[in-house]
């Protein structure tokens, strides 16, 4: 049996309020993902997306409390010490950030921080040395005449380039795994498909696994071998991604994918009624249950457990059955 690459169990996130209140906002999550596989995690903004993924990289505020598992390659995560993280993240584990104009520092040429990023994980290699390999890792990601852009800031970047240039960064140490947290935020469709195109190529070519967090479920239709589909903090739905489309199980990830755009003009949007809610004044029973249409008494009193009904696993007191059949072109 292979060992996932990544494994976590029972991963738990929680911050303190302004009165010293602790709540939770990853509640108990379990996802895998074995070798060269994808996983893609979506929901809408405040689901706990980037929070868990962060959490086992050490990426968050000191104040924040991290529970549960988290195993790469086997390895423990949680409770690393600080200095073995290091030599993880960016060289075994590598992450494309949501805005990679914030993300690179503005004064520092692109080809230098890549390098930087290189020599940082590999002292032997030289200056001279890293910024060649900037160069070809430039060229890899296709962005044109590597050779000049390597010297100049990101400022001199499109939004693609900057996003290229993050995933070339990612990619400088040859990690396992390259976790890409909303890697086509602010990018127009035809560099959102560019942008995903390199992506699914380079995990092909280099045998990485990926974990692409979004918050839309078109995003991960044609690239994802699994989802997981997370609302307020929890994992509701989990499977396969054509289960997850065409046998959908939870009225959430239905309502996801009644929200994403067609070509077809005679299928208006759906979108999802009112906003989810804080971590510090969640409802009882299951969170979804007030902007839920098929909720029941029993959905505002008990929070169901994620276990499978169907063809995947969701966390849904009256599961849908597969009645939905998505219709993403």
């Amino acid at each position: 049996m292979t060992t996932p690459l990544l494994e976590l169990k029972d991963l738990r996130v929680g911050f303190k309020d302004a009165e010293g209140n602790w709540a939770e906002a990853v509640c108990g999550i379990d996802l895998s993902l074995d070798p060269g596989k994808v996983l893609g995690i979506v929901g809408e903004s405040g689901s706990g997306k980037s929070v868990a993924m962060m959490a086992f990289l050490q990426l968050l505020p000191s104040g924040a409390r991290v529970d549960g598992h988290a195993r790469f390659m086997g390895e423990e995560l949680i409770g690393m010490p600080a200095s073995r993280i290091r030599r993880i993240r960016g060289k075994d584990i590598g992450c494309v950030f949501q805005d990679p104009l914030t993300a690179f520092n503005p004064v520092i040429p692109i080809g230098k921080q890549i390098a930087e990023a290189i020599r940082l994980h590999d002292r032997s290699v030289s200056q001279r040395d890293a910024i060649k390999e900037a160069e070809r890792l430039l060229e890899m990601v296709s962005i044109p005449q590597p050779a000049r852009r390597v010297r100049q800031y990101p400022h001199e970047f499109s939004g693609g380039m900057r996003q290229r240039a993050m995933i070339a960064m990612a990619l400088a140490n040859r990690p396992r795994l390259i976790i890409a947290d909303e890697p086509t935020t602010a990018l127009d469709v035809t560099v959102q498909a560019q942008i995903l195109d390199l992506l699914v190529d380079l995990r092909k070519e280099l045998d990485i696994g990926l974990v692409l967090i979004t918050h839309d479920l078109g995003v991960v239709s044609g690239i994802a071998d699994e989802i997981a589909v997370m609302y307020s903090g929890r994992v509701v739905e989990r499977g396969a991604t054509e289960p997850i489309f065409y046998e959908t199980a939870h009225p959430y990830t239905s309502a996801l994918i009644g929200a994403v755009p067609t070509i077809d003009e005679a299928k208006p949007l759906d979108p999802i009624e009112g906003t989810p809610p804080s971590i510090f004044a969640r409802p009882p029973g299951c969170s979804f249950a007030p902007r839920c249409k098929r909720a029941q008494d029993k959905c505002r009193s008990n929070d169901p457990a994620l276990e499978f009904q169907g063809a995947t696993a969701s966390a849904c007191h009256f599961p849908m059955n597969g009645a939905f059949r998505a219709e993403i072109q």
